[in-house]
């Protein structure tokens, strides 16, 4: 039996030390407490050349980690695959290592006009179009990003100068079916026709396949979790271009930078939660 074959159970018990994860093969000692999550394994060189520094700690099957520093701030990025249910591994054995803040960095389509293809969207909110977080709770469950994360890159993405959006985000298990587009040989799923619409409708920034599974666990485990992605195709125009993940990058690492800043301020303030009173350089 192979190394891949043991169950987590089986192949902690072997491993003298127990506290490394079965998928993302990372300890405690692995990871910063802020975690920024691409989903493209090739993703990891784009934004750790963002930092200071960084080494890659782990890489195994769609999961690599590397933890370094951006503006002192120690800080970590761990590429989670395609869709929740590699995300939702991803969030499970981060926050049993210890990490407290999770980023999503990826990149989505959009359906409204108003937002140019290589503009930043920072994710308000999900809806739930995935099948992880169904697996966790009831689908009513809100799977709404941290409000400092959302305050944090919002001050971030105006620092650099990037253009960005906030708004509700739906995530899908089908990168075609489930965002609208014909699967092979034309075949059109049952009420696609309509989707594109009815997201403009009810005013839907971006279409991705992560952020939900991110934000309904990270609700759940009392992590502070949020997103932020390049938009890579506007549904509506037909334009489409793979630019953004630079400003993507930059934006996060920032976010994570001002996050620590705001901690500090916090801090010194006695209290738990950050507000606008708390100033942050």
């Amino acid at each position: 039996m192979t190394d891949d074959d043991t169950s987590p159970e089986t192949r902690d018990s072997e491993d003298p030390n127990t506290e490394r994860q079965y998928h993302l093969e990372v300890t405690d000692d692995d990871v910063a407490d802020s975690v920024l999550l691409p989903g493209n394994p090739d993703r990891l060189e784009k934004i750790t050349d963002v930092w200071e520094s960084s080494t890659e700690v782990a890489s195994h099957r769609e999961y690599r980690t590397a933890t370094g520093r951006y503006r002192e701030t120690p800080i970590s990025v761990t590429s989670t695959g395609i869709g929740g249910p590699s995300t939702g591994i991803a969030v499970e054995e981060l926050a049993r290592v210890g990490a407290e803040t999770l980023i999503r960095v990826g990149s989505c389509g959009t359906v409204r006009p108003d937002i140019a293809v290589g503009d930043l969207v920072i994710t308000s909110g999900a809806m739930r179009g995935d099948g992880t977080s169904e697996e966790y709770i009831d689908e009513s469950y809100p799977a709404s990003a941290d409000y400092e994360v959302i305050a944090a890159l919002v001050a971030a993405a105006e620092r650099l100068e990037y253009e960005y959006h906030v708004g509700v985000t739906l995530s899908t298990d089908s990168f075609y079916a489930g965002q609208g587009r014909p699967g092979f040989e034309g075949y059109e799923a049952p009420g696609s026709d309509e989707l594109l619409e009815t997201l403009k409708a009810a005013n839907v920034a971006n279409i991705e396949m992560e952020a939900a599974t991110l934000l309904t666990l990270s609700n759940l485990y009392d992590l502070r979790a949020g997103a932020v992605c390049a938009v890579y195709a506007n549904r509506e125009t037909g334009e489409f271009d793979t630019v953004g993940e630079r400003a993507a990058a930059e934006t996060a690492s920032l976010a994570v930078a001002l996050l620590d800043e705001m901690d500090a301020a916090k801090s010194d303030a006695g209290v738990d939660r950050w507000h606008p009173g708390l100033t942050i350089e």
